[in-house]
């Protein structure tokens, strides 16, 4: 990727998301891209040491019914998921409603004449 590709995505993301929360949706990114490679090496590296053990003809200490992808998967999944549900959350605070795209309904007069 060239500057100027960096360049214009940088600035894209800073008028879609704005600069109150491009910092935070940057450190949530890392933090996905982290555990993304740290998850990926970890598996790898149980791939790799089960290929070895049967090569010397040793029972590899992992249950045999799942299948290397699902294993890869799941640790992935969870990430994500945490992820989405971290970025959910930095989005719409606690007290912000979701926006749906619908004008809310107004707030309804009380008796009391205000």
């Amino acid at each position: 990727m060239s500057l100027p590709d960096l360049i214009f995505i940088s600035g894209l993301a800073l008028v879609l998301v704005g600069p109150k929360k491009l910092p935070g949706l940057a450190r949530q990114a890392g933090k996905f891209m982290a555990e993304f490679k740290r998850q990926l090496d970890t598996e790898m590296l149980n791939i790799e040491l089960e290929e070895r053990a049967k090569k010397q003809g040793e029972d590899p200490k992992v249950p045999a019914p799942e299948e290397p992808w699902e294993r890869l998967m799941r640790p992935l999944t969870d990430s994500v998921s945490r992820t989405k549900q971290e970025f959910a959350a930095m989005v719409n605070p606690a007290g912000e409603p979701p926006k749906t795209g619908e004008e809310p309904a107004p707030p309804a007069r009380s008796a009391g004449g205000e």
